[in-house]
């Protein structure tokens, strides 16, 4: 009977989390399964809004409160949230620094950063409010240089104590032109609706400025929320809600080494600290791709060019693929039906549908057999070498057989490829059959352009 029973509580239970589970990556760690944690219902903003009449007040916008918690490291967030529905650029986000245990917390704070800088530190805070805790640190290490960012805040520099900038933080911009010593960001990581993605632009920034910096993140803890089912820390302005597990999984996302993960006033803040090491890999691939995208647009230029050419050439000419990688080399080049009407495909299947994007009829290879043309344009170079071998083997003729490499449209047998017949399975390798020294007959203007 006991059996009986816990076997109906497992399944029960397993019913329950799985119509609970979603797919939704968390904004903590990047894993993509939760479970809807609690749905708050419609509730208005509570710390940014400031209703200046009752009126106002009770008719400000119901936002959904639906939060979810990541499976793997315990974050909580709203997946409802929308930034845009939060006032940051009008309103401040005010703290109350004076509570008698929260200044105890904030001169720990002070003492912990100050124990870990040079002689002489760059330090930057972003979201720094009125600046109390960089002045504090400024008065503690006079010889530093202390910059505060907060685009809404009324940044008290105290006779110039500190650098005030009424504006947000650019990683890439400000990491290069300050070289801080430590970034630090307090209560601001729990409004952001990507916070990993800050912190990995900030990461990446120090990467390309060849910056070695730390950073220190404090932030809301819900380790004690949850254990007290306390339901009042869920409102809409604070879109992520860490645990202790997550904070240190943010850090470890980004991070080269996490130095420090603790909590303070009663539980109810956490904080951590992490080092950034200039990570040379994550530069060349961006310099790559951006190497990339350089070669593909000066290649589209190019290549338009020569296909003007081979289109005012008066040639009969075939473009051999017609879906897929073919359809994207078609469209990315524009080659039009009206001047390259003939595609062919090997897939008989394919024959009788049309080019995405551009409408030319797919037409089955034999079409080529009927009715020869001079130059075949194979628009898939990986299938290059297979496409040949059909070609020969259905005794196809042609003058040319064309592929694009590195931005030129080149002679599949003539030119310098990595797509040659020879990388063909063994099977598929057959002589070049003796009607192709036709081609060497005559060059006109497009061989010679392509040479």
């Amino acid at each position: 009977m006991d059996a009986s029973l816990n076997q109906k509580k497992s399944e029960e239970q397993t019913k329950i989390l799985n119509s609970a589970m979603r797919n939704y990556t968390c904004p903590a760690c990047s894993y993509h399964i939760a479970v809807q944690f609690y749905d708050g219902g419609l509730l208005p903003l509570t710390t940014l809004a400031w209703p200046q009449s009752c009126e106002e007040a009770q008719k400000m916008e119901r936002l959904p409160h639906d939060f979810m918690r990541c499976v793997d490291c315990g974050h909580i967030s709203n997946a409802a949230f929308d930034y845009a529905k939060v006032p940051y650029s009008d309103k401040p986000n005010l703290m109350f620094n004076k509570g008698a245990i929260w200044s105890e917390h904030l001169q720990k704070v002070c003492d912990l950063i100050a124990e870990t800088l040079p002689e002489n530190p760059v330090v930057v805070e972003i979201g720094c409010g009125e600046g109390h805790l960089l002045r504090s640190l400024a008065k503690k290490i006079p010889t530093g240089k202390f910059i505060g960012f907060d685009p809404n805040a009324e940044i008290e520099t105290e006779g110039d104590l500190i650098d005030a900038r009424a504006m947000l933080f650019n990683p890439g911009q400000h990491l290069a032109e300050l070289r801080p010593d430590l970034i630090i960001s307090r209560h601001v990581f729990e409004h952001l609706m990507n916070p990993l993605g800050f912190a990995q632009e900030v990461a990446f920034a120090a990467n390309v400025a060849e910056c070695a910096t730390r950073v220190f993140i404090e932030v809301p803890c819900i380790d004690g929320v949850l254990a007290a089912s306390r339901t009042v820390d869920f409102f809409y302005e604070h879109n992520s809600h860490f645990t202790t597990r997550s904070l240190e999984r943010l850090l470890t996302r980004c991070a080269t080494s996490v130095d420090l993960i603790e909590t303070s006033y009663n539980g109810e803040v956490i904080y951590g600290m992490a080092s950034f090491q200039p990570q040379t890999h994550q530069v060349e691939l961006a310099r790559q791709a951006v190497a990339f995208q350089e070669k593909a647009l000066q290649a589209a230029v190019q290549l338009k060019d020569q296909f003007d050419d081979l289109s005012n050439s008066g040639k009969r000419i075939a473009i051999w693929g017609g879906t897929g990688k073919a359809a994207a080399f078609i469209n990315q080049n524009q080659l039009d039906k009206k001047r390259f009407p003939i595609v062919i495909d090997s897939d008989m299947n394919k024959a009788g549908t049309f080019v995405p994007g551009t409408g030319q009829e797919i037409l089955f290879r034999d079409q080529l057999i009927e009715e020869p043309v001079e130059v075949i344009l194979i628009a898939t170079q990986w299938r290059a070498a297979d496409i040949v071998v059909e070609i020969q083997r259905n005794q196809i003729r042609f003058d040319t057989i064309l592929i694009e490499y590195q931005g030129r449209l080149i002679d599949y047998f003539e030119d310098t490829h990595p797509y040659r017949e020879e990388e063909a399975q063994p099977e598929a390798k057959v002589p070049r059959p003796q009607f192709l020294s036709q081609k060497n007959r005559q060059r006109d203007s497009i061989d010679n352009h392509l040479e």
